[in-house]
């Protein structure tokens, strides 16, 4: 095949830059190139692939469909040589590499710290974090564009490898001064005819809001449906209505008397943070290591740093434990 003959890695690296950013000039930059040299690269490889691979669009470019298909295993083939290179490294002793790693949105309250444990221990070790909701996520896994993915319930549609690593604590909560505060009605029926704030479809809390209300034989009244966390909670501080959320997200608000826990029964309730990685996959060293770290001490480290915003946060999301809801 000629594409196989002749693509040279420089032309795929240079590719997947172009691919990446949707810019030459942006590609020359990375790539510490000039933008005709970047250009040449380009024509070299599809000259080789036998046809267009990308075209101009506006100021950027865009992919073909040949271009699309190439750019996933451009990334791939980069990132194996990549991993080879570090294993090669660690032959002689060093511990180095990309951890790539794919979190839910909500967790992005939760990975960082957790990165800059494991990075501290391990200097030589770079991150690369995408955050998404959990549709997003999934994609990106099956994609191979992360190594790990950390969310709720492993997804059903994939085959993966999961383990639990840490609880999560999640929560109705509302603004100190919601009437519903001093609602006597111990249970979540007292939730029936109220505006509830929610994610989006797609996301690991709705699922499991709509989940709780099914349960309860209950129906739910969206008041609002959004896709950031900081515009839930801003709303329920406004009292707007009830959310249910992440204690995770939430901490320094309540920390600070705008939000609180709803006086209800198993309020909050708890499930599992689950790292994954594709059943197929073979992890390099550096994504087993941050793997193995997460089952190790996720649980540990996940109480410290919540403890460290807040001490009563640790213990009132403890107050929750052994009030579980089960993956769907």
């Amino acid at each position: 095949m000629t594409l196989a003959r002749n693509a040279t890695f420089r032309q795929l690296a240079t590719f997947d830059a172009v691919a990446r950013l949707g810019s030459v000039s942006l590609a020359a930059a990375e790539m510490h190139l000039t933008q005709p040299a970047v250009s040449i690269q380009i024509a070299g490889l599809e000259a080789s692939a036998g046809t267009p691979l990308v075209q101009r669009s506006g100021r950027g470019i865009r992919l073909t469909e040949a271009g699309a298909l190439l750019a996933s295993y451009a990334a791939r083939l980069l990132a194996l040589w990549q991993e080879a290179g570090d294993q090669m490294a660690a032959l002689h002793g060093v511990f180095s590499g990309t951890l790539r790693v794919g979190a839910v949105t909500t967790a992005e309250y939760l990975v960082p710290p957790l990165l800059v444990d494991f990075v501290d221990a391990n200097p030589k070790v770079k991150v690369k974090l995408q955050v998404g909701n959990r549709d997003a996520i999934v994609r990106m896994l099956a994609a191979q564009e992360v190594d790990l993915a950390i969310m709720g319930r492993p997804p059903g549609e994939l085959k993966t490898v999961s383990h639990p690593f840490a609880r999560h604590p999640m929560a109705f909560v509302a603004a100190p001064t919601h009437p519903l505060m001093r609602d006597p009605r111990p249970g979540v029926e007292r939730l029936a005819d109220e505006r509830i704030l929610v994610r989006e479809r797609g996301s690991g809390t709705r699922a499991t809001v709509e989940r709780l209300f099914k349960d309860a034989g209950l129906p739910l009244r969206i008041g609002s449906e959004l896709s950031s966390n900081e515009a839930i909670k801003q709303m329920c501080v406004a009292g707007f209505g009830v959310a249910f959320l992440s204690l995770h997200t939430c901490v320094l608000e309540m920390n600070a008397g705008l939000l609180a826990l709803l006086p209800i029964t198993d309020n909050p309730i708890e499930r599992d943070w689950h790292v994954m990685r594709l059943a197929t996959s073979q992890l390099s060293q550096v994504a087993a290591a941050f793997e193995a770290f997460l089952r190790a001490q996720g649980q540990r480290q996940v109480d410290a740093h919540i403890a460290r915003i807040d001490p009563g946060a640790a213990r009132r999301a403890a107050r929750g434990r052994g009030s579980r809801l089960r993956p769907s």
